[in-house]
């Protein structure tokens, strides 16, 4: 009687499982809910073995002879003093070797908890995490066109990113809500990303106070002594290219690090204008300023984790604007990918960048051409990898969603060949013989489903059907898939305690100072 009733509830469990999945699908646009990518492909590498010691060597030229400028940080300097580093004014230079020495307590790989432990990411490895769009002021979609964002189109992302299947991660400014206070939108945006999402995500970095907030709101999330043993935040630090770290990265890198979260220490370049003009230079350089900033980190607290990040565009030489999708950022990201896993640390780079104004063809064309590098490279923490318009000074809702089905892509292609007994077919090619066709025998009808990946966005009916439901175009269905998706969203559940803290904290930080509108 007992097994019975164990069955049963078993059965009914099973129910409600299946039911919550299908849910979960139609919120997701028609997808269940995926894990962060395991490649089963190989890596696409540009360099050999001579060109990477060359860029290598380069590099520790530059960490010798040139230097890395820490700027308006005394207590820094003075790490680095102690390390056994000459330093002349702000200007840091490191004896040979000592950069790498301090990077080998770095871990090569870390997870990432989110409050929702199957939600959980693994940076590093053969793995690749997708988090949306970071830090464009402005918003924009077909129905009110571009203006500044606020703090309810940074919970509708939040939620757009927590409904997506095959985006990983909440991300941290999916946009700066411009109708709050300077210093006081951290706490906002941190708890959307806690209420409205279980994927984990970033803190704030714009103030080394702000970094202290976004940890004591994680702590109020997993605990005190979870959070000092376990990484829940990752956090991105610019280098100010060329060669300099400034008092907020390295202030809000110091919280982070010595709190045992993880950073993302990312030179931003435009190369031609913050780089040099060719990809080996460039290399060189961010390489160089990647190194010094993840050494800082180790020299903060050993071990603490680290992710080498590059974010790599190139200008054009007529306008002096940045482009996107172009061959030469794709081969200094084809570069650093290989660079970081010979150093032994994760890396972030790419995404879906444009410098399109609307989700348009150049949209598409530049998107693709940095999305398909970001998974070939083996780039394990993508930011921007939804939602991305105009260089990225806008978030853009169609975009956000057309981006997602494309992640989705890339997610089926990285999972490779099947060779298990089903992948090889032989029982459809022994049933069919020859002169006949696949679509009815066994085999076909038991994968019908799962075969072929199927976007929720593209149109391949007949022109006369397509004519018929209204000539939409991927935009328009796009505005419709983001505007469904929200309109079926459900908040994933979060302790009641845990909310009356997360709320207690942030009403008694904006009380205690003014706000701040700069």
């Amino acid at each position: 009687m007992a097994e019975a009733e164990s069955v049963a509830r078993g059965e009914g469990g099973a129910r409600r499982r299946g039911a919550e999945a299908r849910r979960a699908q139609r919120r997701g646009g028609g997808r269940a809910q995926m894990s962060f990518i395991s490649r089963t492909i190989p890596y696409y590498e540009v360099l050999g073995e001579e060109g990477l010691a060359t860029i290598e060597a380069n590099a520790e030229t530059v960490l010798q002879e040139i230097g890395i400028e820490f700027r308006e940080d005394e207590e820094a300097l003075a790490m680095w003093r102690n390390a056994g580093a000459d330093i002349s004014g702000e200007r840091v230079r490191f004896p040979k070797g000592l950069v790498r020495e301090l990077l080998k307590t770095a871990p090569a790989a870390f997870t990432q908890h989110a409050r929702n432990g199957e939600r959980s990411v693994e940076i590093g490895g053969g793995n690749t995490v997708f988090a949306p769009v970071y830090g464009p002021p402005f918003v924009s979609n077909l129905d009110h066109g571009r203006r500044y964002a606020t703090i309810e189109d940074f919970r509708n992302f939040v939620k757009l990113a927590y409904l997506a299947p095959a985006i990983h991660h909440s991300g941290g400014t999916v946009c700066e809500p411009v109708d709050l206070p300077v210093n006081k939108r951290h706490l906002d945006m941190v708890y959307s990303h806690v209420r409205y999402s279980d994927k984990p995500f970033m803190g704030s970095v714009t103030h080394p106070l702000r970094a202290e907030d976004s940890v004591s709101m994680a702590k109020i999330v997993f605990g005190d002594a979870f959070v000092d043993e376990n990484c829940v935040l990752i956090n991105l630090i610019n280098a100010n290219s060329p060669m300099v770290f400034d008092a907020t990265m390295l202030g809000a890198l110091k919280v982070y690090a010595r709190a045992g979260q993880a950073t993302v220490i990312s030179p931003f370049i435009l190369a031609g204008a913050m780089s040099p003009v060719t990809v080996a230079g460039t290399l060189t350089q961010l390489l160089a300023e990647a190194m010094a900033g993840m050494a800082f980190a180790q020299l903060c607290r050993p071990g603490a984790p680290v992710v080498f990040g590059t974010f790599a565009s190139s200008i054009s030489m007529q306008s002096g604007a940045p482009t996107f999708g172009t061959p030469e950022p794709a081969l200094v990201l084809y570069g650093a990918a290989q660079l970081a896993r010979r150093l032994g640390v994760p890396f972030r780079s790419g995404g879906s960048l444009t410098a399109s104004k609307i989700a348009d063809a150049q949209a598409a064309y530049e998107s693709a051409q940095t999305l398909l590098p970001t998974l070939l490279a083996g780039v394990n923490f993508a930011l921007h990898s939804a939602g991305w318009l105009e260089g990225g000074l806008v978030s853009s809702y169609e975009k956000f969603v057309m981006d997602a089905d494309q992640c989705a892509m890339m997610q089926r292609f990285a999972s490779g060949i099947d060779l298990s007994e089903n992948g090889q077919a032989l029982d459809a090619i022994r049933e069919v013989g020859p002169g006949s066709h696949f679509l009815g025998c066994g085999h076909t009808q038991a994968n019908f489903e799962t075969a072929f990946f199927r976007s929720n966005l593209a149109d391949n009916n007949s022109y006369e059907q397509w004519d018929a439901e209204g000539a939409q175009t991927t935009r328009d269905r796009a505005n419709s898939l983001w505007k469904q998706m929200l309109a079926d969203y459900e908040a994933p559940a979060l302790d009641a305690g845990v909310d009356e803290a997360l709320k207690a904290f942030i009403e008694r930080k904006k009380a205690e100072i003014p706000d701040s509108h700069s």
